[in-house]
């Protein structure tokens, strides 16, 4: 059995009235526990999803339904710890994200103790996505196996379709919780137990398992006198969390907020959020890029001490492995309406871009990593350009600045026109493959430029240098 590992991610999510084009979004970084995880982007059809499967890092098996859906995926690329698909949008445009890795407290574990075989984030994608038609079908889908077969690790995993966005999050062995997302509410969520305001009799926009409420009151482990914080039942409030989690959701929440009168290390920052500004895919990867900008705290910045900078763990870092934004759109025919955003390394220096996700398959630059280094891959491209560009930040800021936006407008550009040509096509998951394919090797040429170019402004400044006029 493989070791277990276990990632540190950050996790976005916002209703489709609080989008700018009436789509819902679920995103995170896919944070590994140390640097340079390879990851590969691809498409897994119903005839290459397994009948059985065997978990690589337990004993948990399974007998599969023989009816599976076609989905993106975004797993490991090299073999041995096991699939860990992350995230991704199935043929009938629900999407999933999974895991990030959230917070307990020894009061449940003692109730409800984890579960060495039971299923983890290695497995849940593969398992839940091929398998649902609807957000929530998501939900009751994974948490009935989570129910079953207990698990070794808590966590939360997004859901959405084109209506609902809903969180769940796993507590201690079997038992888990869910909700909603308004809306017009958006989330950032951290490695913490997130949801806090539970209405068990709101059976429309909260789920559970059966056994939840009585588990509470039988335990006696709610210490709110009236009432159900769920991150006060079965979360954590600890130092840790002042330094890990909380800065991250601040950060975020000050980004949409400003106006929130709060500070990095409160420990009831809060989980549902409303902003009178409507929140675009640029606005969720400068948050899933961040690092404290304009703070004290930047690692980058001009203005905080030494200590100031290393104080809080930010949201871009260089454990982020990929980061994917799926969208489901509402202003277009089904057919071309999920788009499955992605880029891969550190995001403090990457380009997202939108791939359609009705595909057969994915541009050879995404899909064909290897734990090898190869620069023709974008994940190699990107890690090489982010371990350049850390070496001199603010040397590099404004060309990166400029890389990233021109890399992603002209994706859009070509998103655009193959929206409007879509209906003429005669095989359009040839098409949209065709165009997943341009938006690709745009990317590759302008990250390969931004490497020249960091290369140029660099050189002078090598200390291995001398002239006679020194």
């Amino acid at each position: 059995m493989s070791k277990r590992i276990k990632g540190s991610c950050t996790t976005i999510l916002v209703g489709k009235d609080a989008s700018i084009d009436g789509s819902t979004i679920i995103a995170r970084n896919e944070d590994g526990n140390e640097p340079l995880h390879p990851q590969k982007f691809v498409v897994v059809r119903p005839e290459d999803q397994p009948r059985h499967y065997q978990s690589v890092l337990s004993k948990f098996n399974i007998d599969l339904p023989d009816n599976p859906l076609q989905y993106t995926s975004t797993p490991e690329a090299v073999d041995g710890h096991g699939l860990w698909a992350a995230a991704g949008i199935n043929s009938d445009n629900v999407a999933m994200t999974s895991t990030e890795t959230i917070t307990t407290n020894s009061r449940i574990l003692g109730v409800d103790p984890l579960v060495d075989e039971g299923i983890g984030e290695e497995d849940m994608p593969t398992i839940t996505l091929p398998y649902i038609h609807s957000a929530r079908e998501g939900v009751e889908r994974l948490g009935s196996l989570l129910e079953k077969y207990g698990t070794y690790e808590t966590n939360g995993i997004g859901f959405s379709d084109n209506n609902e966005v809903w969180w769940f999050e796993s507590i201690a062995g079997h038992h888990w919780a869910a909700v909603r997302i308004p809306d017009d509410a958006y989330v950032v969520a951290p490695n913490r137990f997130n949801i806090d305001d539970f209405d068990f009799d709101d059976h429309e926009n909260y789920m559970a398992s059966a056994d939840l409420q009585d588990l509470i009151e039988q335990h006696h482990i709610n210490p709110d006198r009236e009432g159900y914080d769920l991150r006060h039942i079965f979360g954590s409030a600890t130092i840790k969390d002042t330094r890990y989690n909380n800065p991250r959701a601040w950060y975020g929440q000050k980004y949409f907020n400003p106006e929130f009168d709060t500070t990095p290390i409160d420990q009831d920052l809060p989980f549902i959020c409303r902003t009178d500004r409507k929140i675009s895919i640029e606005d969720v990867k400068f948050v899933l890029s961040s690092h404290y900008q304009n703070t004290p705290y930047d690692v980058y910045g001009t203005t905080g001490t030494d200590a100031e900078k290393k104080l809080y763990r930010p949201i871009g870092i260089n454990r982020n492995q990929e980061l994917h934004i799926l969208q489901i759109r509402n202003d277009v025919p089904a057919a071309i309406a999920g788009v499955h955003w992605l880029a891969f390394g550190p995001n403090t220096f990457n380009s997202v871009l939108p791939f359609y996700a009705n595909v057969n398959d994915t541009p050879a630059p995404y899909k064909n990593t290897t734990g090898e280094f190869d620069p023709a891959n974008m994940y190699w491209l990107a890690n090489t350009l982010a371990i350049f560009g850390d070496t001199d930040f603010a040397l590099f800021e404004d060309f990166e600045n400029l890389y990233e936006e021109n890399t992603t407008a002209a994706a859009r550009n070509l998103e655009i026109k193959a929206d409007a040509a879509a209906a003429d096509q005669d095989d359009l998951q040839s098409y949209l493959a065709s165009v997943n394919d341009e938006m690709a090797a745009i990317n590759v040429k302008n990250s390969t430029k931004l490497l020249g170019q960091m290369l140029k402004l660099a050189a002078p400044r090598m200390k291995l240098q001398f002239t006679l006029h020194d």
